[in-house]
């Protein structure tokens, strides 16, 4: 399969992820004033949508505070998909109350990411990574912490790469580089983008663009960024 073929190897991590630091103590999760970032299960239990963070037994039933389509996504996925549970990155806060049963509400104001594939509470890499980015047809795949890039594309193996980051008042990354005899241009807004091949929920749009021509998809922030 095409797509599995892109996803970036240990070589490729191991260039990227050196000397890279974790920027939370908590392996789930980042606290703000705007709420706990927190990565595990989404599952439909009767009418009510629970979430159970990565390493714990507690489930929270799954309110939507900030009109961020938590509750249809996560529906809408969980039919297309068949699957019993999904895996969500959310942001949000715990409130008193739930059904009986549960152990509170988990008040959703933003959600990163919603998926049925991957490696979930087990991704090994994700409090390291910066950004992630990929699209389709054709494919392509970019993954970004502060030491490079490596990007991998339908007809490229994986290459790393140093870039420039620029970022936009209106919350819109640009990330750049010229090496290789090629020009690559990254850009990120913060937009709700569902990825027409796989139904995944993430919180930024992407473009990239290389020697001119542009590829759109979509991408969210990993566990290295402070994202709102």
């Amino acid at each position: 399969m095409l797509v599995s073929r892109l996803l970036l190897p240990l070589t490729a991590l191991a260039f990227l992820l050196a000397g890279c630091q974790s920027t939370s103590s908590n392996d789930s999760s980042s606290r703000s004033d705007e709420g706990i970032r927190l990565q595990g299960d989404l599952r439909q239990s009767g009418e009510q949508l629970l979430f159970k963070p990565c390493r714990e037994q507690r489930y929270f039933q799954v309110s939507d505070a900030d009109h961020t389509f938590v509750i249809s996504d996560a529906h809408e996925l969980a039919a297309d998909s068949g699957a019993n549970s999904l895996f969500a990155d959310l942001r949000g806060q715990f409130k008193s109350g739930g059904p009986t049963g549960s152990d509170g509400v988990f008040a959703v104001s933003k959600v990163y990411r919603m998926q049925y594939t991957g490696p979930g509470c087990s991704d090994p890499h994700f409090k390291r990574i910066t950004l992630r980015a990929g699209g389709h047809e054709p494919e392509w795949n970019v993954l970004v912490n502060s030491q490079g890039m490596v990007l991998a594309t339908a007809d490229q193996a994986q290459q790393a790469f140093p870039y420039l980051q620029e970022q936009l008042p209106d919350g819109s990354r640009s990330l750049s580089s010229e090496a290789n005899g090629k020009r690559i241009e990254l850009w990120v807004s913060p937009q709700r983008c569902i990825d027409r091949n796989t139904g995944t929920v993430q919180s930024l749009q992407a473009e990239l663009r290389i020697n001119g021509k542009a590829m759109p998809g979509c991408a969210y922030y990993g566990g290295a960024v402070d994202a709102r």
